[in-house]
């Protein structure tokens, strides 16, 4: 080959990996602007109110429990009402006005306003809400014809894709914000049915309920909690598209969810426990107990065996499970492949419907997130999911904070995922009782409250809080 002859394929060559790096590479962007502006209009901020009831005492003193003097005066005790606002973030996916939400923006409220691209005022109803995967779905009350976005596809968003909130942080209507992808499948311990894409744009209180977006304009995510107490670090969570959209059209479609339903207890499949089974790793999913009745016990599944593939979909740990469950079509015969005696069984089971099971009415009460207005923090039940997962003692009765509000008198002392086990020595059963309990307190004039909690590296712990 002369010298020509190799400059010449040489140049060819560096123009062909310039072009092809540059096609492959996608480019920073310059700038959102254009972007947020077409979707604004979308976006839309959310405030309801509610009334919260109470007691007062009017004297500067407190009988003790169960004495006759106790009765005698509870007469006098009046009864108080006051309004409490809450401030949410959605996204408009149809003209007519049906905007998707959080279900905890909107739980419980008397009053919903939509304030549609920061202008415009009116009154929403909730057309359908589901607590175990916190989607809402409202319908703006009025004839006006309004801007959508769509649902984007979830599974094609990777680490490190560029994406774009947008919300109400703190009441600051239409707040834009940018980040990336940080990780996918994220389980913070918020729900039942976990798989959260993290991201770094700066995500709020306000802000839940709002909308993340691909650089399409497309929403991949419903953003839904923060990492800590006040947010802005570094660190949020959204509810992927794909799981969402399944939710929304089921509400749309019948006003309520129709999961599908196996009916059994399980628990995470330990190194000891894959050592004892002759499994290759630590993977599938171990079942605890069967339902009487249930699809699995129809179908001939027992108490040991461990589930390792549903639905030819692979069950790589305890969490994947329910999951693959609940987005598998009701009344579907699917094959399950378990592991028992040491060997690979399959079985074929037809699949029932969660929300017509027995256990349902308990999971979505344990489920369903409370805000604790007097210690401004949002907690759940905790479950035996929880106690497994953490190895906290198999008689541990509890809730689970789940958020907590910069201003709330417990900041600084618990966190996130701390379990609050006791309130002024007495066990925490249910989430009324604690809200009971705190608000007892409070009428006495005790100021200073004292929990007992398993923090989150699961030590116990005494925490004395001062309230003001």
């Amino acid at each position: 080959m002369n010298l020509n002859k190799f400059k010449f394929y040489f140049i060819n060559f560096i123009l062909i990996f310039i072009f092809s790096t540059s096609v492959s590479a996608k480019k920073v962007p310059d700038s959102f602007a254009d972007l947020a502006e077409k979707l604004m209009p979308s976006v839309v901020n959310i405030s309801t109110t509610q009334t919260i009831k109470g007691t007062v005492n009017p004297f500067p003193f407190q009988f003790p429990p169960g004495s006759p003097f106790e009765d005698l005066f509870k007469d006098f005790n009046s009864q108080t009402e006051r309004q409490v606002s809450s401030l949410g973030s959605g996204f408009i996916i149809d003209a007519k006005g049906i905007v998707i939400t959080n279900n905890h923006v909107i739980q419980n409220a008397e009053e919903i306003i939509v304030k549609v691209n920061g202008k415009k005022e009116f009154k929403a109803k909730v057309l359908g809400s589901d607590p175990l995967s916190d989607v809402a779905v409202l319908e703006i009350i009025s004839d006006d014809t309004f801007i959508p976005v769509k649902f984007g596809d979830s599974d094609k968003a990777r680490i490190g894709d560029w994406v774009i909130a947008i919300g109400n942080p703190f009441g600051f209507g239409g707040t834009v914000t940018s980040g990336i992808i940080s990780a996918r499948n994220r389980e913070i311990g918020l729900s039942r049915y976990e798989d959260y894409i993290q991201t770094d744009a700066s995500i709020n209180q306000g802000n839940s309920g709002g909308p993340l977006f691909n650089l399409n304009g497309e929403v991949i995510g419903i953003n839904t909690a923060i990492l800590g107490q006040s947010g802005s670090i570094g660190i949020g969570f959204a509810i992927p598209s794909n799981s969402a959209s399944l939710v929304v059209n089921q509400l749309l479609k019948y006003g309520e969810t129709k999961r599908g339903w196996l009916g059994v207890r399980i628990q995470e499949v330990t190194k000891e426990i894959a050592e004892v089974e002759q499994l290759d790793s630590p993977k599938g999913a171990l079942v605890a107990s069967v339902g009487d009745n249930s699809p699995a016990d129809k179908a001939g599944i027992k108490p040991g065996d461990i589930i390792l593939e549903f639905d030819g979909k692979d069950v790589d740990r305890m969490r994947t499970l329910p999951k693959i469950v609940a987005l598998t079509e009701v009344g579907k015969k699917v094959i399950v492949k378990i592991w028992r005696n040491k060997k690979i069984i399959s079985k074929k089971v037809l699949l029932g419907r969660l929300e017509s099971s027995k256990e349902f009415a308990s999971l979505k009460k344990s489920e369903a997130p409370t805000e604790i207005e007097t210690l401004k923090i949002t907690v759940r039940l905790l479950s035996e999911e929880d106690i497994n997962k953490r190895q906290l003692p198999a008689d541990t009765t509890g809730v689970v904070i789940i958020n907590i509000a910069s201003d709330s008198p417990v900041n600084n002392y618990m966190q996130v995922n701390d379990v609050i086990i006791e309130v002024q020595k007495t066990k925490i059963n249910n989430l009324k009782q604690l809200n009971n309990l705190v608000t007892e307190s409070i009428n006495k004039g005790e100021n200073t409250l004292l929990f007992a909690i398993y923090n989150n590296q699961n030590q116990r712990r005494y925490l004395g809080v001062k309230l003001k």
